[in-house]
């Protein structure tokens, strides 16, 4: 594959940063950009945190995981939301289109940024803390991701340069 025409996949935690370096890399890039939370909640016309008040937290993980396997996105920036990784088939779905960039952020770092825990729409039990979620889903991101990115001490810019950096090199290797 072309490495113009691939998309890069960012998954991680709520927070880690997927849809706000993924605008800034669609940009870099010259690709396309898409958020796959947005798509859920076009589709359902309700917001992720309506479909968990409503439904549960399974359904909107199976609303994610059809909008995910739905997915037919060449030459994007996708930004996940961050229960996509309890799909193995919308993951293995994702990787046709272009390596998945897991953005690996501290759990402290998460916290400090996430304030809206209980309307943030995190697909997760009710009685489960942010910090069980990190646990229970950290491994999943390191099993999927062909790219690990240490988003620990780096602003933006840095995050940018390490991802085209890293992304390249992998297509290198791919290649040969």
């Amino acid at each position: 594959m072309n490495p113009y025409h691939q998309s890069l996949i960012l998954i991680g935690m709520p927070g880690a940063g997927k849809s706000t370096l993924g605008l800034l890399l669609a940009k870099s890039l010259a690709k396309d950009f898409v958020d796959t939370d947005l798509l859920i909640q076009l589709e359902h016309r309700k917001t992720l945190q309506d479909i968990l008040n409503e439904q549960g937290h399974l359904a909107l993980r199976e609303a994610e995981e059809k909008v995910l396997l739905k997915a037919q996105y060449p030459n994007h920036i996708i930004a996940t939301g961050g229960s996509a990784v309890y799909s193995s088939a919308a993951m293995q779905h994702l990787k046709h289109f272009g390596p998945i960039i897991f953005l690996d952020t501290p759990l402290n770092i998460l916290e400090s940024r996430i304030h809206n825990m209980n309307t943030r729409g995190i697909a997760r039990p009710a009685n489960q803390t942010f910090a069980d979620v990190y646990a229970e889903r950290r491994p999943l991101y390191l099993q999927y991701a062909d790219i690990v990115i240490d988003c620990k001490d780096k602003n933006l810019e840095q995050l940018i340069d390490e991802v085209i950096y890293e992304e390249a090199e992998a297509f290198i290797q791919y290649e040969a």
